[in-house]
């Protein structure tokens, strides 16, 4: 009869680096702030655009469609600034906290190492 090794058996999960086990939850987290502020930012741009279209109706003259249209421009172009500030810094933050946390469990065992 054979004998049962004493050896645990591998697994997919143990076969991934630490690395990539120990930073998944803190890359769905990343993504998951970016979605967010993608979706607050389309809401309010929707909000914007429904506003806009609403006063061009109300206007009553060409210069009065010129004002709307101007103000809807520089306003989009602020807005549109602005976050990409925020996803940049969403992005900057998202990076140093993978860093620190690749750089907290980069040793390996010694019998993690295929023969």
């Amino acid at each position: 009869m054979p004998k049962a090794s004493s050896k645990p058996k591998k697994t997919i999960a143990s076969a991934v680096p630490p690395t990539t086990t120990d930073t998944t939850p803190a890359m769905a987290q990343i993504w998951a702030d970016i979605m967010q502020e993608s979706a607050h930012f389309l809401s309010q741009r929707l909000q914007e655009n429904l506003a806009t279209q609403h006063a061009l109706l109300m206007c009553k003259t060409p210069q009065g469609v010129v004002q709307v249209h101007s103000e809807f421009i520089f306003t989009a172009m602020q807005h549109y600034a602005d976050e990409a500030q925020r996803i940049s810094n969403i992005m900057t933050k998202a990076s140093d906290d993978f860093t620190k946390l690749a750089g907290q469990s980069s040793s390996r065992a010694y019998d993690d190492i295929p023969l």
